[in-house]
């Protein structure tokens, strides 16, 4: 027989996935294997698309933080034109929130608070007992930012965070030259009953902050929210804004997360530094 006989093409066997195909659609192993073959393209069209977007989702989580930091420094008089003539600055700086003293071998702008609390190596279990705003593990270390004017710090902006009614609440307290006066209070990320917890981002709440003192005359911390509305002619009036209506764990988490970031295991340290200086 001749090696160059024509062969059949008809002859050969079909390719696996040609009987795959040929199957008929009602055969459950057809039906399972397509299911698979869609969920695995979509698993990887998620997967791919959660990395390409990842930079964008940080970056754009980053300009929402500086947003609201620039939010609370803007309420001091002349911040536009000051910064526009060079004359004010905004300064990042690591705090050690044991010792209250920046820490200058650590860059600001690399030091990702969140994840060093989650780590045991950069972070302490916080006691129950002061555990007020429930934050279960704290960062050694914070980053702070500084409104700096004529060599004179105007503004100190403090990151915060506690357990709200759904959420942990992440923000920034802003705090005048005084060390005693709010500047502002604003939050940049939680998941709060829309219309309910969720007012903590309305600007009329908002602006209430500005102005409240934090601590009495004797020392006391007072700051945080009323269980309603503030009567002017209360004595918590100085110290207090209005309450949110039918959000009152929310309203409870805003105050111990004031009251646990002021306090001794927060920013205390760091405050009486600063005065000290």
């Amino acid at each position: 027989m001749s090696t160059n006989e024509p062969v059949n093409v008809g002859d050969r066997p079909a390719s696996v996935f040609r009987q795959f195909l040929d199957m008929p659609n009602d055969r459950p192993i057809k039906t399972l294997a397509i299911t698979l073959i869609v969920a695995l393209v979509c698993s990887a069209l998620v997967t791919a698309s959660a990395v390409i977007l990842k930079p964008r989702q940080i970056a754009n989580r980053e300009a929402e933080r500086q947003r609201h930091i620039v939010d609370i420094v803007s309420r001091v008089p002349d911040f536009a034109a000051a910064f526009s003539r060079g004359e004010a600055t905004l300064e990042a700086k690591v705090v050690d929130l044991e010792s209250g003293e920046y820490v200058p071998r650590m860059d600001p702008a690399s030091f990702d608070q969140r994840a060093a609390a989650k780590d045991p190596e950069t972070s302490v279990m916080v006691d129950p007992k002061e555990d007020v705003a429930w934050v279960g593990r704290r960062a050694k270390f914070a980053v702070v930012y500084l409104l700096v004017r004529a060599g004179k710090t105007e503004v100190v902006v403090l990151p915060v965070r506690g357990k709200g009614y759904g959420s942990m609440l992440y923000g920034y307290l802003g705090v005048s030259a005084d060390l005693k006066t709010v500047v502002g209070l604003t939050f940049y990320e939680h998941t709060e009953t829309p219309g309910l917890g969720a007012l903590i981002d309305a600007p009329s709440w908002r602006r209430q902050w500005y102005g409240k003192r934090i601590w009495d005359q004797t020392g006391t911390q007072r700051l945080g929210i009323a269980t309603g509305p503030v009567d002017p002619a209360s004595p918590d009036a100085a110290y207090q804004v209005d309450g949110l209506t039918g959000a009152t764990w929310t309203s409870h988490g805003v105050t111990n997360l004031l009251r646990y970031w002021l306090g001794d295991h927060g920013f205390g340290p760091f405050l009486r530094k600063l005065r000290a200086r």
